[in-house]
């Protein structure tokens, strides 16, 4: 069975930093590349970022500055970097493992930016 546990998420202070956490299991982690979204409450679901599995990094145009996307295999997990949060940051942030025309997804971590 597979399954993606995100953790990390909390209630942050504008200007702070959080790394989030993908743990997965049940697939060949390595295989699979990992990408980060965040669903906002009133919003469409966005994209932010992804790891490939040859390590190399995407991210959308608004996140490159403040997001780094991670991943180590033997851990199998993905992480997610924020910096100098805002609070336009909240959302829930969810990973999703992709290959060979699957996609599995968590359930997700909340992000709260507020002082």
């Amino acid at each position: 069975q597979v399954q993606l546990v995100e953790s990390g998420g909390g209630l942050v202070q504008p200007g702070g930093s959080l790394r989030l956490s993908c743990s997965a299991s049940g697939i060949s982690f390595s295989n699979y590349a990992m990408a980060w979204y965040r669903q906002a409450p009133g919003k469409q679901q966005e994209w932010v970022a992804r790891i490939f599995t040859n390590g190399l990094m995407a991210y959308s145009d608004s996140m490159k500055d403040r997001f780094t996307v991670s991943r180590d295999n033997p851990k199998n997990a993905a992480y997610l970097r924020i910096l100098s949060l805002k609070p336009e940051d909240t959302a829930v942030y969810l990973c999703k493992a992709e290959a060979f025309g699957e996609e599995y997804w968590g359930q997700g971590t909340q992000v709260t930016v507020s002082s």
